[in-house]
């Protein structure tokens, strides 16, 4: 489970930017949550964002200290960076079928086109590329719609027809540029064909609406039926069927493709374990080293009984400073919240941040033990759970150019419940967009008052709310015997559910005096700002995301407008949080935080009873009646103020560049350095990854 950076209260815009670099750095009175990501001079001078298009900003993050790391360190990263952007093409093909054959179109006019570049006409064909590169695909990142082109497809056919002749287009056999061109307009042009990547509307085949390369041919009945049939009632330690496979019907049969060596995605994933085994001759130690087989053995068999015997293995790896996670992971992009899109993010332990996120994790059972659930559904022994902060070195597939702040694994939840849990939050992430200035914040606040607390204890909350989150939230609860896993209980709503229920853990614990007492924030005040951020954004500033007449379908933000909204219903008669309107301009003001505090525990007692009994209706109820309307009127309001802002609602990276080199300048020779360097343009790194990492042909 991930949490990405505009899921913790947009606080890259309107936290961390309303302030300056000393502002946000907030010294607690035992344990500093700062990151050592920006303690240097270089981070004062380094260019954090790259460029800005669209709805979206390019930053770059930072590797600090990665020069002074051993050279086996080095080694060890070098080859699993290698193998995290050898799985790069899968994501885009998992995001749409003909996701590569249109990439590597479009990278075939933006390399060899001919004609005149400085037209507005040819500009917004460049645009275009860069959204696809951002989304992986034709899909929106984060809001799941389809991108539509704002070039007319007269063009296309012009500047596809210009470099026909240069051998680059992605041309199946026998195909001729003119029927490709023809292919692909009707594709990109027509608003009815692939409309979402994931539909997760109410009362409607949700398989067959989404366009998500999981399925072909197949509806949402025969799925639940299929897998239906696979499952033990008995069995204790559930497999994560469907994980690492695509679903079709072949001859009237169903069938699963696996995503293995010498399946699906062959290529690529044979070079994710070549890798992979080269990284395991350079392991730190021999727990790291058998974790790092068994992956390598799963990405072989494709058999998911390995993937489990390699998350234990994972998981009791907690003593290297070198970490990675690889493979079909999150199942966000699954409609049906059974098929896990590729990622990989490989880094190095931030000793200095971890000792906040380890000291909550120390305390998990204390959390657990005095949280607002039923006495049944709290965990009697909260086992292996391991916090850390991380340095990221390099994020591909689904974790890149967007990127996750922090991660909780793995998503069994049998292995979580007997062998623990990983925590992670991505300190120089954080620290990047720590650096890059917004400044939306005034524009939303009530008063000086609050706009005071935001600037001292903005900062420190957002970052304890994501390590309560993923520490303690995905962590926490239990699931009834004889109750299916959330996937298969509670559907299409089992993201938005369980990332609302991680959020409240956060919140709930936020306004106690635990956490002064443990030395990690100087005051409930920091609760405080907390609150005031997440009722603004759930209520109101995320709308910003929504084009007018979408309704929410991202869990994240179905998750933050459900807690939001469902606390201001609730606590509408004691006026918890009171709706004002000034200067025609709405705003949203908490009058009593322990009121408050009090609903987030009930509505967390609720999602954990949903979770743990596998309560379709209740789930759904909340859902489609809190977190997917919007309100028009203030929407409207929400795009015209930001309109006068001119702020980009969404952020990506660029990833750091890693070179090995080589004792006899060949790559065949002993490494005897591995060099870094900070790309910043966005669109070159694009190409240079298609260039030395597309490993699967344009139709798989």
């Amino acid at each position: 489970m991930k949490l990405t950076k505009i899921a913790v209260a947009l606080s890259a815009v309107f936290i961390f930017s309303a302030c300056s670099e000393q502002e946000a750095k907030v010294e607690t009175p035992q344990v500093s949550h700062e990151s050592s990501a920006s303690s240097t001079s270089e981070a004062t001078s380094f260019k954090w964002q790259a460029e800005r298009f669209a709805d979206i900003r390019v930053l770059r993050y930072q590797v600090p200290g990665f020069e002074d790391l051993p050279l086996e360190t080095k080694e060890l990263l070098f080859y699993l960076y290698k193998a995290a952007l050898s799985g790069r093409d899968i994501t885009w093909d998992q995001n749409y079928k003909f996701n590569l054959t249109i990439r590597q179109t479009l990278e075939a006019v933006i390399r060899d086109y001919s004609g005149d570049r400085s037209t507005e006409e040819f500009k917004k064909f460049n645009e275009y590329t860069k959204r696809v590169w951002f989304s992986n695909g034709i899909h929106h990142h984060y809001m799941s719609g389809k991108i539509m082109p704002e070039f007319l497809a007269k063009s296309f056919n012009d500047y596809v027809t210009n470099v026909a002749d240069k051998g680059n287009l992605p041309l199946a056999e026998n195909q001729t540029a003119e029927q490709l061109v023809t292919q692909l307009t009707t594709i990109l042009f027509d608003s009815n064909i692939a409309r979402k990547m994931v539909d997760q509307s109410a009362n409607i085949d949700n398989v067959v609406a989404s366009s998500v390369n999981y399925y072909e041919d197949v509806t949402e009945e025969e799925v639940i039926d299929f897998y239906k049939n696979k499952k033990n009632a008995d069995d204790k330690r559930p497999v994560s069927w469907g994980l690492n496979s695509k679903l079709v019907k072949k001859d009237g049969q169903l069938v699963e493709q696996v995503w293995k060596v010498g399946g699906m995605y062959d290529k690529s994933i044979s070079e994710i374990v070549h890798w992979l085994d080269k990284a395991a001759t350079v392991a730190e130690n021999e727990q790291q080293k058998k974790a790092l087989t068994l992956l390598a053995k799963y990405f072989r068999s494709g058999d998911l009984k390995d993937f489990d015997e390699y998350s234990i293995a994972w998981v009791k790896d907690i003593n290297s400073d070198v970490d990675v996670v690889n493979g079909f992971i999150e199942v966000y992009d699954d409609p049906l919240g059974y098929r896990g899109s590729f990622e990989s993010v490989v880094s190095v332990k931030d000793h200095h941040a971890t000792k906040v996120i380890s000291a909550i994790a120390d305390q998990a059972q204390w959390f657990e033990d005095n949280s607002p659930l039923i006495e049944s559904h709290k965990k009697k022994e909260v086992k292996g759970i391991t916090g850390k902060a991380i340095t990221v070195v390099i994020e591909s597939g689904d974790a890149s150019p967007s990127t996750p702040i922090g991660i909780n694994l793995p998503n069994a939840n049998w292995i979580r419940a007997e062998h623990g849990s990983k925590s992670v939050s991505l300190t120089n992430i954080v620290d990047a967009y720590d650096h890059v200035k917004g400044g939306s914040l005034s524009e939303f606040v009530w008063d000086e008052a609050e706009l005071n607390r935001a600037k001292e204890f903005g900062p420190l909350a957002s970052h304890l709310h994501t390590d309560l989150h993923e520490v303690i939230g995905h962590a926490s609860g239990q699931i009834n015997a004889g109750v299916g896993t959330p996937k298969e209980t509670l559907k299409q709503y089992a993201s938005a559910l369980e990332e609302g229920r991680a959020d409240l853990v956060g919140l709930y614990y936020l306004l106690d005096n635990k956490l002064v007492d443990m030395g990690i924030m100087p005051s409930i005040e920091v609760g405080k700002a907390s609150y005031d951020s997440y009722i603004r954004n759930g209520l109101m500033v995320q709308l910003n995301r929504l084009k007018m007449g979408e309704q929410i379908e991202e869990a994240h933000m179905r998750n933050r407008q459900l807690v939001a909204s469902w606390a201001f219903e609730k606590g509408a008669k004691d006026n918890v949080i009171e709706k004002r309107v000034r200067d025609g301009k709405t705003y949203f003001v908490i009058n009593d935080y322990n009121r408050l505090r009090t609903l987030f525990g009930e509505l967390l007692r609720e999602l954990q009873r949903i979770k743990s009994e596998g309560d379709f209706a209740a789930g759904q109820a909340l859902i489609e009646n809190y977190a997917v309307k919007v309100d028009v009127k203030l929407h409207q309001e929400v795009l015209n103020r930001f309109e006068k802002l001119n702020l980009a609602p969404f952020s990506g990276f660029i990833n750091p560049k890693l070179e090995a080199v080589y004792e006899n300048g060949k790559a065949d020779g002993k490494i005897i350095d591995v060099t870094i360097s900070y790309p910043d343009n966005f669109q070159e790194q694009m190409l240079e990854y298609s260039k030395d990492y597309g490993l699967l042909p344009a139709i798989n």
